[in-house]
Order: structure tokens, then sequence, then C-alpha cells
């Protein structure tokens, strides 16, 4: 079985930064600190770019786990995909959208994902994995939204629409 989702986040700020930041690993580090998910390999800090890789490590069900991905497209500010290379699915992409919205940007997080093993990975994303990403892509949003609208991404926080 193949799980896909779609996620979308309104994030007050426009779809320079928000691309921006969805492509900054410390970013990625902070909104993933609850799985104490780091950069070991690849391109470890600063902004990732087309053909670029990096390998992640991090605490998923008590298990630690390695995750190489490879940004596969890039259409700055509106889009661009990651897909692991190596890793603990099957198969992984993710493909990140940037859209003008009357908050500032609508975020579109389209995931695909297979488990490895057959039945015992169908059955793991039956019982665990369909829930939990959508859950773990959610509070990595939130975590960017919340540094986006604060200004903490090094800008000025978005302006609110009584400001303008």
């Amino acid at each position: 079985m193949t799980v896909v989702f779609r996620l979308v986040t309104e994030i007050a700020a426009p779809p320079e930064r928000v691309f921006a930041l969805s492509l900054d690993v410390g970013a990625h580090e902070r909104s993933m600190a609850g799985t104490d998910e780091r950069a070991v390999a690849g391109t470890t800090s600063g902004t990732i770019g087309l053909g670029e890789s990096v390998t992640w490590r991090a605490r998923h069900f008590g298990v630690v786990w390695r995750m190489t991905s490879r940004i596969t497209a890039l259409e700055a500010p509106g889009r661009f995909v990651d897909e692991q290379v190596r890793g603990p699915f099957a198969r992984f992409r993710h493909e990140h959208r940037f859209e003008p919205s009357a908050v500032g940007t609508r975020m579109v997080d389209d995931v695909t994902f297979r488990a490895p093993l057959g039945p015992l990975g169908w059955l793991a994303e039956r019982l665990a994995l369909a829930r939990y990403m959508p859950r773990l892509i959610a509070a990595r949003n939130a975590t960017l939204r919340a540094e986006l609208e604060r200004g903490h991404d090094g800008q000025r926080a978005a302006s609110s629409p009584s400001e303008s």
C-alpha cells in the first residue's frame, strides 16, 4: 500500500520567506526537536539546493533512524520536492508548494510514502505511519509558521491586515 496525504497551512508571511525557511537545515532541526532530528551528512547547515542531499538522524518510535533526502525539483519561490534516496521507506516523496493567499502564503505539503517489507510494512502503515506522519509534518509546519509570524527567521514579522 502507498500512503498519500495533503496538509494545507496558512502562514502570515510572503511566499519567498516561507519558501526560504522551508529549505533551511537549521529551521528543519528546530521544527523536529521532539525527535532530536539532526543533519549528519551532506548539506548540514544553511540552505539546501537543487540536487543537494542531506542525511537526517532522528528517533521515531524509540528507534534511531537515518534517512538521506535529495532535492529533486526546485522552482523558487513556488515549489520544491525532496525524495528519499536512502533510508527506512521503500519510497518517500514530499512536494512542498507555496501559493500567495489572503493571509500571506498557503503552504501545501503533498506526501507519498510506502513502508518496506511487504505485508509487514503494510501493517505498519495501517497501524501507525498513516496517522503519525501527517501529525509529524503538521508539527513541523506549526513551528515554521510560529517562526515566520514572530519574525524569528531573521526577517521582520509579517504585518497583520489591520496594519496595511
